[in-house]
């Protein structure tokens, strides 16, 4: 008996669309029906990579009878307008973060989710890196006691261009955000934030009037605390690291090598490789896992999919530290809508 396969629609054909066409084409229950790109040549590049068609047009992807459900990879100033015709078309929805950078427009989005029986599910893709994914399980069973402090390390290789950043929200909207998604993930609803910002290296970020260094602590409602540590280079490479230190001892996460090869000489011993330079080579288990997860919701099935809400609450995080950072006050979080 063959198994029955969602049809997916794509929205989006640069790096992140060509990551999630790549993941749904393994996918054993989902099919690439067809990839949407005001550039129909680099849609059809990739349409035909995977047998799909490709169409300039979203919309006419969106309101496709035949297409269950709309993988958002396009521009951020997309995102909301295209989840409202996602809603109005009953299409179910995975949308890259962040919803917006406006909180406003997204809030304007609240009554067509709650009104809607379509599922929308948000690309906080870290949340199921392997590792990562392991140390929150064995958290929750507490196998080394009760979470008190957790600590996120990210640093980018490079700054992207000036181009990007213009456009991009600022750090915190476009890179911490998915660290603020897994201190909430790890700790639960944040009540105060607290953020520095520094313009230390990167002539872009000085011309945009945004930051290229931030450092970030957070207190949750419960108590626990948090701290985020970003960076927009490293120069040995990406560097996503994670401790949570509990009160029985700590789990750690470290790099991941761009080789196991290691030598040893007279002169010393060691690794002499650096990090993996890219976030997609990084996360590439954490975008199939998330993908995985996604058709685990449109099947009803139990799912831990990052929600809307999730979304929303990211980016309130990203503003409040972005009024601490300018400010230089610690800037209560109200979670009421």
């Amino acid at each position: 008996m063959v198994e029955a396969k969602f049809a997916i629609g794509l929205i989006g054909s640069g790096r992140i669309g060509r990551q999630h066409a790549k993941n749904i084409s393994k996918h054993p229950r989902a099919e690439l029906v067809a990839i949407a790109d005001p550039d129909i040549s680099s849609a059809g590049l990739l349409a035909t990579r995977f047998d799909a068609r490709a169409v300039a047009e979203p919309r006419e992807l969106i309101h496709d009878k035949d297409i269950d459900a709309v993988i958002v990879a396009s521009p951020t100033s997309t995102h909301v307008d295209l989840i409202a015709e996602c809603l109005e078309a009953n299409k179910h929805i995975l949308c890259e973060k962040p919803i917006d950078l406006d909180i406003d427009r997204v809030d304007a989005l609240w009554p067509e989710v709650e009104a809607s029986e379509a599922h929308i599910a948000l690309g906080f893709n870290q949340r199921f890196d392997p590792a990562f994914s392991e140390v929150h399980t064995r958290i929750r069973r507490q196998e080394v006691g009760t979470l008190e402090h957790l600590s996120l390390i990210s640093r980018d290789p490079g700054p992207p261009p000036v181009e990007y950043l213009s456009t991009s929200g600022g750090i915190f909207r476009d890179m911490t955000i998915h660290d603020f998604d897994l201190v909430r993930h790890f700790i639960g609803d944040i009540d105060e934030v607290s953020a520095f910002g520094a313009q230390l290296f990167d002539p872009g970020a000085r011309e945009v009037g945004d930051y290229d260094s931030v450092t970030v602590s957070l207190k949750s409602k419960s108590g626990r605390t948090a701290n985020i540590f970003n960076s927009r280079h490293s120069p040995f490479g990406y560097d996503q690291r994670l401790e949570a230190f509990c009160s029985d001892g700590n789990f750690t996460v470290s790099n991941m090598e761009s080789s196991l090869v290691g030598q040893s000489t007279a002169r010393g011993t060691g690794s002499r490789v650096g990090f993996e330079e890219s976030f997609l080579v990084r996360f590439d288990d954490a975008y199939r896992l998330e993908l995985d997860e996604f058709v685990k919701l449109l099947e009803g099935s139990d799912s831990t999919s990052p929600t809307f809400e999730d979304g929303r609450e990211a980016l309130r995080l990203a503003d409040a530290a972005l009024e601490s950072a300018q400010s230089g006050k610690v800037v209560s979080v109200n979670t009421s809508r």
